[in-house]
């Protein structure tokens, strides 16, 4: 296959896998070789890379100036790095649940799935540029990770042949943990934002009775200390 073809494929592999999802894991192919899924991770994570380095140059990422640029630049680096090296992570982890569920056990098939579903990488950076409107990016970014969930339980229960209930059971155990973590991420930014509203005058006050605190404690054991050596 030549670059053109095998580019075209790619752009027609990732729509169908996020607007046909049935569709194209009932047809994907499971052998041919690892070169296909490494690269495919590579491609995505390079878009990836470049919407971070592009919302940063933009100052819509939260860093901002030549500091954020070079952020950005790094970002881009890592975003690519990572897409390689989480392939492979995440070819074991689909291994293990299509396992889990009694479907296929080879690694090719798995790791290709991996590949197929790091489709959703380049759209989580997408909206990178909401990172300043919290509720929001989290928001999106759940939606986008449960999205994620539907498409690996697809990928294992048709390509990989697994036993539907049991991938059921794993997509909602998965899709649980992710609500809670959203959930306890909403409290600790509420608190966090709680407390940040505290005037200087307010912060400097209980600096102070922690002072006070550790002073007297400190009172406290030289005196113990001089009447032990009395």
């Amino acid at each position: 296959m030549d670059s053109k073809s095998f580019f075209i494929k790619f752009f027609q592999d990732s729509k169908k896998v996020l607007l046909s999802p049935k569709e194209y894991f009932s047809t994907m192919e499971i052998t041919g070789g690892m070169g296909e899924p490494i690269i495919k991770a590579l491609i995505y994570g390079a878009i990836a890379g470049v919407f971070a380095l592009l919302w940063s140059l933009l100052n819509l990422s939260g860093v901002s100036g030549l500091f954020g640029g070079a952020v950005g630049f790094l970002a881009l680096i890592w975003s690519i790095v990572a897409a390689v090296i989480g392939v492979f992570i995440g070819g074991v982890i689909v291994l293990i649940i299509s396992s889990i569920c009694k479907g296929n056990s080879e690694f090719e098939p798995s790791i290709r799935v991996a590949a197929a579903l790091m489709v959703i990488m380049p759209i989580s950076a997408f909206f990178g540029f909401l990172g300043g409107i919290h509720l929001l990016s989290s928001v999106i970014s759940l939606a986008i990770n449960l999205y994620a969930l539907y498409l690996l339980y697809i990928a294992v229960a048709v390509t990989l042949k697994g036993t539907d209930k049991p991938a059921k059971i794993v997509s909602y155990v998965l899709g649980g943990l992710l609500v809670l973590f959203f959930i306890i991420g909403l409290g600790t930014r509420s608190a966090v934002n709680k407390y940040s509203k505290f005037s200087e005058k307010e912060v400097n006050k209980v600096i102070e009775e922690y002072q006070e605190a550790a002073e007297d404690a400190v009172k406290e054991i030289e005196k113990a200390v001089k009447e032990a050596e009395d």
